[in-house]
């Protein structure tokens, strides 16, 4: 038995069906800022962020016949504009440290209480320091929830250079939060 998933917007989607321009545009207003958010993350730059993001819409609403309601409908536009990102990423030819397979990934076992506590816009600002691959990664697994399996599958690398390049990034964003509380 197929479960299908029942979005409260889902008057407006098949208005979007029916090509109603209004619907469009409401859809546009529910979804740009969140939408805009994943892309910039992954892209870090805002031009670009705001050019991929219009065309992930336009892609949705050309191709918005097939969602089917088995994820809502938020997700489904997520993984347009997730993939539409990560298209733009690899045309500009983003590298990821290839590691060996078999390199044991040693995870901080720090208590809560040993972490430091840090402002968003500090963390934020070191998150865009990161280079493109430490960067998508992370943002994939931290912030846009996905597994190590399936940021794997995204990117077409191995699983355990996702795990690197996680590990890799959280590593330079405490060097670049400690650097800036020493020096700021």
């Amino acid at each position: 038995m197929e479960i299908t998933y029942q979005h409260e917007h889902i008057a407006i989607i098949d208005r979007c069906r029916e090509g109603d321009q209004k619907a469009f545009y409401e859809i546009y207003n529910l979804y740009s800022k969140a939408m805009f958010n994943v892309c910039f993350r992954l892209v870090n730059h805002q031009e670009m962020a705001e050019d991929l993001l219009q065309e992930a819409f336009v892609n949705a609403f050309q191709n918005i016949q097939s969602y089917q309601g088995k994820a809502s409908f938020g997700a489904w536009l997520k993984k347009i504009v997730i993939n539409k990102a990560i298209s733009h990423l690899r045309k500009k030819q983003m590298e990821l440290v290839e590691i060996n397979d078999h390199l044991e990934i040693v995870e901080d076992k720090r208590k809560d209480d040993d972490t430091m506590k840090f402002e968003v816009k500090a963390v934020s600002e070191a998150i865009q320091k990161l280079p493109h691959g430490f960067r998508v990664v992370f943002s994939l697994y931290l912030l846009e929830g996905y597994d190590h399996k399936e940021i794997a599958g995204i990117l077409e690398i191995t699983e355990s250079t996702s795990k690197s390049q996680y590990n890799r990034a959280k590593k330079r964003i405490r060097e670049l939060l400690n650097k800036e509380i020493y020096n700021g």
